[in-house]
């Protein structure tokens, strides 16, 4: 976390006066909270700020939807014994999810930090308005590409670190056998896959929840 603050104090440095984006997804509904790691492409862009940068890292790390996802993962990892180094006792259980969610951790800061050089918005932005067949397109597009400071697309360069950095460096703390080359480039693939997942929920999600709770209304 050192190396992401001393990241987004540059960012302040690089970019003064930078406003506070409190924009919402999509919603009749008024009082929902505001989410640090999407938007909808109906608001205003706001440049994203260090506080934002930390709540990112932090949302995506150890949010509900992080936790669950590496909960499955390091389930299906005992129950299939993969990588057999960890075995298929609670202690294997424990070993995958601590892993993952460590590795995780590196990579989210390292994407959110290292952007915050050239203002890379690590935020997905939601395409709420467009046809389904458009946000199924949106959604594998922003796996690979984010937004620069004025709103604009670039190819998510922080994002292209990140990941294989984050996966090649948490084979410091791997068991033998999960930690070379080839373990670490299939985490990267599984990386980007995992990242089109979170697209996928972000975009759609808001939209399952309106139809669930406000059906009728």
């Amino acid at each position: 976390m050192g190396f992401l603050a001393s990241s987004v104090l540059a960012q302040h440095t690089l970019m003064p006066g930078t406003v506070a984006s409190n924009v919402a997804p999509d919603t009749e509904d008024s009082s929902s909270s505001v989410s640090p790691s999407a938007y909808s492409s109906s608001d205003e862009y706001r440049s994203i700020t260090a506080k934002e940068r930390i709540q990112w890292v932090l949302k995506g790390t150890f949010g509900p939807a992080s936790l669950a996802a590496q909960t499955i993962g390091a389930g299906f990892g005992t129950l299939e014994n993969n990588p057999k180094v960890y075995g298929t006792h609670w202690q294997g259980f424990g070993d995958r999810y601590g892993i993952g969610l460590s590795g995780l951790a590196v990579q989210n800061t390292l994407e959110a930090g290292i952007g915050a050089a050239w203002g890379e918005d690590p935020r997905y932005r939601r395409d709420a308005g467009a046809s389904f067949g458009h946000r199924v397109g949106h959604v594998v597009r922003m796996t690979f590409m984010a937004q620069d400071r004025n709103g604009g697309e670039m190819l998510a360069y922080a994002r292209f670190i990140a990941i294989p950095g984050g996966n090649f460096i948490s084979n410091a703390w791997r068991g033998p056998g999960d930690d070379n080359v080839n373990r670490a480039m299939v985490r990267t693939g599984l990386g980007f896959l995992g990242k089109m997942g979170n697209n996928t929920w972000d975009e759609f999600s808001p939209d399952i929840r309106r139809k669930l709770f406000h059906h009728g209304s």
